[in-house]
């Protein structure tokens, strides 16, 4: 049985890995294991080593903290994982790596935009 903490890794891994535009294949090669093995990380399958966590971490270029946000001490971990995460979709990913490739003073102007819309509706 997966454990939801290794569910709630898994998916972060795989959030931050989509949100650089690197592949399962590209990611292992970096980390030197065969890209099966980040699949099962991501699926919570198997658990990530502390080791092999750094080492993740290292090549997404991201804290290992960040594998971890969303998890609260006062919240059982199965109360983490989100049927509706707005993060597990590959569109609003695709949506997020672009704004963010737009220059910050249009990006600034976009979100303005997106704000007036999204309380007019």
């Amino acid at each position: 049985m997966k454990h939801p903490v290794d569910v709630h890794v898994g998916k972060r891994l795989r959030h931050r890995r989509w949100m650089v535009g690197m592949t399962q294949q590209q990611l292992a090669e970096r980390v030197g294991i065969k890209f099966q093995q980040i699949q099962k990380y991501e699926t919570g399958m198997n658990r990530i080593s502390a080791s092999r966590l750094y080492d993740v971490a290292t090549a997404l270029e991201a804290p290992v903290s960040f594998f971890f946000e969303g998890l609260s001490d006062e919240q059982p971990a199965e109360t983490t994982t989100h049927s509706g995460d707005l993060l597990a979709d590959k569109e609003a990913l695709d949506l997020v790596r672009s704004y963010y490739a737009i220059p910050p003073e249009q990006r600034r102007r976009l979100f303005d935009l997106a704000r007036v819309l999204s309380q007019a509706a």
